[in-house]
């Protein structure tokens, strides 16, 4: 059954919030109830919903590159429903409830927010509200006895990611390269030894060579001041406009790119790239 059309919010009445999230956290007790709820929602655990949690985040962001605002409250909801469906079997283990959820992030912000909520002055730099906020997680970590700097970066985060949330804690204690040319240095230093582990055919250093070379890679998009899971976003997404374009023109003259050789394709994705760069888009990105 097709999922109803939503309702245009200026054509409805108000909703109440308190309400909604009410409702919410009742169906999914009722899903979860062992005897009269969904089989594959009482077999779940925290384990298993994480991936989908992880995903229903992307899902958002998704809308939003898009600009798929009518979308979007449907994505958030989904979103919405994974924290619902964590905090549901928290409350079956007895751990915490969905109460809980709202309360500690609502104490998070009031604490981190002491020039809203507090008596510091609002009058200073947005680089200033960076610095305090830092300095205040650094608290709050070594209430949690998280002494290692690196302490608290979260291993779930996408490997980009973690990676320059690493390297800026490293950087706070004067771990850090100067400025990107040294950055540059390194890249180069680690292309050599990954040439060198290929030449060896050794398939263990090879994964370790690569992987140093992507660690520094985030460090220079982060001196560059890059967000490089966004960066890595938008060459997949020219990757993907490009290669649809080659099969559009494949598709034109009956065939597929199985069809074609890597000759045509290369000349038909130098055809969708300067179509692209004439229209204003620009930019290039790996062909393979």
């Amino acid at each position: 059954m097709a999922d109803p059309m939503p309702v245009p919010a200026q054509a409805r009445a108000p909703r109440d919030p308190a309400a909604e999230i009410l409702r919410l956290i009742g169906i999914m007790a009722a899903l979860r109830d062992p005897k009269t709820g969904c089989p594959w929602d009482v077999e779940q655990d925290f384990a298993s919903i994480a991936p989908y949690t992880i995903e229903e985040a992307h899902e958002v962001e998704d809308a939003i590159t898009r600009e798929a605002w009518d979308e979007l409250p449907g994505e958030l909801g989904d979103l919405l429903l994974q924290v619902v469906f964590h905090a549901q079997m928290a409350t079956e283990a007895g751990m915490f409830d969905f109460a809980d959820c709202a309360a500690a992030i609502s104490d998070k912000l009031i604490f981190r927010h002491p020039h809203v909520f507090g008596d510091e002055s609002r009058d200073k730099s947005a680089e200033q509200q960076v610095r305090d906020w830092e300095a205040i997680k650094a608290k709050e970590r070594a209430g949690k006895a998280e002494r290692g700097t690196l302490d608290g970066v979260a291993l779930g985060l996408p490997g980009l990611t973690r990676a320059v949330k690493l390297q800026n804690r490293a950087a706070r204690v004067g771990f850090d390269w100067p400025g990107p040319g040294d950055v540059l240095d390194k890249i180069r230093e680690e292309t050599a030894e990954l040439v060198e582990a290929r030449a060896q055919l050794d398939a263990e250093a090879l994964e370790e060579e690569f992987g140093d070379l992507v660690f520094v890679m985030a460090n220079l998009a982060r001196h560059l001041k890059i967000d490089p899971e966004l960066a890595l976003r938008r060459a997949n997404a020219k990757f993907t406009r490009r290669f649809r374009a080659i099969e559009a023109a494949l598709a034109a003259e009956g065939r597929r790119p199985e069809d074609s050789d890597l000759a045509e394709m290369d000349r038909l994705w130098d055809r969708a790239k300067a179509a692209e760069k004439a229209a204003g888009q620009g930019g290039s990105a790996p062909r393979r």
